[in-house]
Parts: structure tokens; sequence; C-alpha cells
């Protein structure tokens, strides 16, 4: 890692950011429950997609307090359409160790903070940095697309020893203004820096001393190691309806999607005969099947390929939960995966 390249951050970014940065809700303030919420909120999804949630949630839980007290079908709800739920479950439980081990008042000390259940190195980097000015680096892919393009290091960035080596470098010429220092690396890194497009090399503070930029190979960096397929899954999803109320049942407690509402569903690609067949066994008597959807949904490492069948059934039987449209709108949170097939029978 080139190090006297990186001592020219403090020089240049800051200020940069001043002017640049865009306005976000969570950068409103430093408190740390909401730069807490807003980093969790952002781990593997989009800004644009972030804004409304975190809107709707701080007003809905504004402090550790409420979070921890929260019922688990009505944080899930907030939580609905977000993705990654293990989120917002390890969210509460850091919130409940916040009351029961430090009285309610977030950590200060980085060590305190990364062991809250769901935080990881980064997120504590970028609490203590952007909260109490602690020179604690924030590495995402982000942070290490930039310091591989400005190195010119073809280090593949998927690495734990890279994350570890520019942690350390970043570490080592970190100023006083730990926090602006932190959230200028995030900004240049999201957007002049971006990922999935050109460099916008001419835009960025950093060109006079960047070697991506010099030597040509700014877009050919980072470097990644080969990701494996994901594997490919096939299910069929029964919305079963009666009398305006529809059949919804519990996911386990454990594994993908744990402990959240979902449309019955069994494995494989039915024919509408055997979906049918399925239904009965499951202790209803359909009437008539009104449609057919295909859906799929991307999980990090799984794709599921859905076949949504509609069915009218007889009477409200079988082991489910039967909701009426509107309380399974304001009450059930339904993952994107089922919830697309929900969206769907409504807009016939």
């Amino acid at each position: 890692m080139e190090q006297k390249i990186l001592k020219m951050l403090p020089r240049v970014l800051p200020d940069w950011y001043a002017v640049h940065r865009r306005e976000l809700p969570w950068r409103q303030d430093r408190e740390p429950y909401p730069v807490w919420l807003s980093e969790i909120m952002l781990q593997q999804t989009r800004v644009e997609a972030v804004k409304g949630y975190y809107t709707r949630f701080l007003q809905a839980l504004p402090t550790v307090e409420a979070l921890a007290s929260c019922p688990d079908d009505r944080l899930m709800k907030l939580w609905e359409g977000l993705g990654y739920y293990s989120r917002a479950r390890n969210l509460k439980k850091a919130a409940i160790q916040i009351m029961e081990r430090h009285g309610g008042v977030f950590p200060r000390k980085y060590e305190e903070v990364l062991v809250l259940p769901g935080v990881g190195a980064y997120t504590a980097g970028a609490i203590c940095s952007i909260c109490y000015d602690a020179p604690t680096p924030a590495v995402d892919g982000n942070v290490l697309r930039l310091t591989a393009r400005l190195c010119n290091d073809p280090t593949p960035i998927d690495l734990p020893a890279q994350k570890a080596k520019v942690t350390a470098a970043l570490a080592a010429v970190y100023p006083e203004r730990a926090g602006d220092f932190t959230q200028a690396l995030m900004e240049l890194g999201a957007t002049v820096c971006g990922p999935n497009r050109k460099p916008d090399c001419e835009r960025c503070p950093c060109r006079d001393f960047c070697l991506g930029a010099k030597l040509g190979t700014a877009e050919q960096l980072p470097v990644k190691t080969e990701k494996q397929k994901r594997r490919q899954e096939d299910k069929t999803v029964l919305i079963l309806s009666c009398d305006g109320s529809y059949a919804l049942e519990k996911r386990e407690d454990k594994g993908l999607l744990a402990g959240l509402w979902q449309f019955p569903n069994v494995s494989g690609r039915l024919t509408a005969g055997e979906a049918v067949v399925a239904a009965e066994k499951m202790g209803l008597k359909v009437r008539e099947i009104t449609r057919i959807a295909e859906k799929k949904h991307i999980f990090t490492h799984i794709q599921w390929n859905m076949q949504g069948v509609y069915m009218e059934v007889a009477e409200q039987a079988g082991d489910f939960a039967w909701f009426t449209a509107q309380r399974l709108q304001q009450q059930a949170a339904l993952p994107t995966a089922f919830r697309q097939f929900w969206e769907g029978s409504q807009n016939v």
C-alpha cells in the first residue's frame, strides 16, 4: 500500500466533502442511534432504497429503548421489503444489549460497539469515527475500490487480508476531523469513483496523485476473485384466498427469511393439477385456479425461480393464519420474494 499517497487524502477530502456531499437524512446529526440505524440499513442496499425506510423507522422507533421493546411482528413490518431481515433482528438484539449493559446509552468505545449483534468492523468504525471523531476507518467495497485505484493495487479486494491492510494503512493517516474524513472516503468511493461505471477522474479531488489515473489502469481496478454461480431453486407458491382472506404461514425460526410470513409453497415446479393436489393435502378444497404468474427472486447465493398459483378455496381451513387484505397490508411482514405475488394479486 502506497502510504505516501494515502497521506495526501486528509489534505483534499474534507474540503471536497464539505462542498460536494449529498444531502442525506442520516447526515443531519451525529447522534449514534440514527447513524447506527443508517449504517445497518445501508448494508448491501442502495441509498435511494433506504431513504424512505430510514425516515419511517426512526419516526416509529426514535430511541434505543423504543427499538428494544418493539414487538417482533411490528419490527418486521417496518422492515418489510428492505431485505436481509437478520439485520432487523440483530438491531433489536443490540438495542436490548445496550439497555441491559449500558443503561440505554450507546457505547462510545470501539471494542464495545464491535461486540453488538450485527455490527462488524466497518459499522463499528463508521459509528465511532462519525459520532465520536475516533480514528477508526470504515472500510467497505467503495473504500477498497478507491484505494486500489489510488495506489494502482491489483490485489483482490475481497480478500480479508487486503481489507485488514487497507484499514491499518488508513488508520495511520487519519486527521482530527475523523468523522468528516470517514464520510468523505465513503462519498468519493460511492460517487466520483463509484461502482459499475467509469471513474470520473476529471472531477476527482485526488486526480493529481492517483496512480490509477496517471497509469491509465483505473478502469481495470479493483480486482476481485471469481464468484461462484448462484444455486438455482424452483418453487411453487400457492396464493390461497377465501372470502377476501388469504392463507399465510410463518417460516421456521432459523435459516433464510427466518420467522417471517410467507404464502404456502413447495419445492419444485408443479403443474396446475399438481398444485391442486398439493393444496388438498394441506386440508383445502380448491374451487378454481384464477391465474398463474412467474416470478424470481435473487438472494446473495441463491436464485428462486417461482411460479405462483392463485386459487379460490371453499373454506378457511388448513394449518394457516387467514388475513384480510387490510390486515395483511398493515400487519404481516412479507419478504419481497412473496410480497411480489401479493402485489400482483391486488393489481388484477
